[in-house]
């Protein structure tokens, strides 16, 4: 554990001298060729210093009096996307597995889903999200009132679900025959199959899928949160202080990197997600 904490501070560090050794070589209009930007630009408006960033996530989000700071504000933002982000987790990792559990006993439910499982992730998520938001307000269950954070988990748990469908597919089908044979000779039944010998059996293909899915979830939210407008969100934010970007430039790079802190704590989640399941992990399948 030492040893990826020293590894991740090592990537951070690098990736901050290589951002202000950037802004000291490259020119300021970055490297046009043949009409085409090569490299982006490297002025104060485009790349800020990063201890401009860090001075301005210190004070005040507006000049108004009893303005929150900055870093006060994206905190905020990020809890409330990291929450709707982990809801389209739960739920995507639950329907994958069902799916892949349907997939796996029926072969007919194989050869039926699984061509719409993977032509789902072909339609444009900004195009998806008003659609959902369109669909649940129509909902009319009694007094339930469906709200605009539920129509972005659905999209975050719309993408959440296929590496983990696809991912448990894989490893429910990886048992060897001979343990299936073995299996049934002793004359157990599907279900104590399924508990005992398939879904320990999907673990090292399952745990690679709850990361890609946690990423999934993760960008999902975010994306749909500036297609629907949802307010509160780190999404929202992005857009609304990119709108001001040429007059308080290090002020836009706050809501991203709390988009990034919220990358890192789903990422963080999945290890230990992984670190509880490590007696099943003899090996994992990328």
């Amino acid at each position: 554990m030492r040893r990826q904490v020293l590894a991740g501070a090592a990537g951070v560090a690098a990736l901050a001298v290589l951002w202000e050794g950037y802004k000291v070589l490259a020119p300021d209009d970055g490297v046009v060729l043949g009409g085409v930007t090569v490299l982006p630009r490297s002025n104060d408006v485009a790349m800020p210093h990063l201890w401009e960033m860090v001075t301005r996530a210190a004070r005040p989000v507006t000049s108004a009096t009893g303005a929150d700071p900055l870093w006060f504000a994206v905190a905020q933002a990020a809890a409330f996307t990291l929450g709707v982000a982990a809801v389209g987790w739960v739920v995507g990792v639950v329907v994958g597995l069902l799916t892949a559990t349907l997939m796996q006993r029926f072969r007919t439910a194989e050869s039926a889903l699984l061509p719409w499982v993977v032509l789902s992730q072909t339609v444009p998520l900004i195009a998806l999200a008003p659609l959902v938001r369109r669909w649940g307000s129509q909902l009319e269950l009694g007094t339930f009132d469906w709200q605009d954070w539920m129509s972005v988990a659905v999209i975050a748990s719309y993408l959440a679900f296929f590496p983990v469908s696809i991912g448990a597919l894989r490893g429910l089908s990886s048992p060897a025959s001979v343990h299936l044979d073995l299996m049934r000779s002793y004359g157990v039944g599907w279900w104590r199959t399924y508990r005992s010998l398939r879904l320990p059996a999907a673990v090292p293909h399952l745990v690679p899928a709850l990361r890609l899915a946690a990423a999934n979830a993760v960008i999902g939210t975010v994306v749909a949160e500036v297609s629907i407008g949802l307010r509160g969100g780190i999404g929202r934010m992005i857009v609304e202080f990119g709108a001001s970007a040429s007059a308080d430039p290090a002020k836009q790079w706050s809501p991203i990197g709390g988009a990034v802190v919220v990358g890192l704590v789903a990422a963080g989640v999945c290890a230990l997600v992984a670190r509880g399941l490590a007696r099943y992990r003899v090996s994992e399948v990328s």
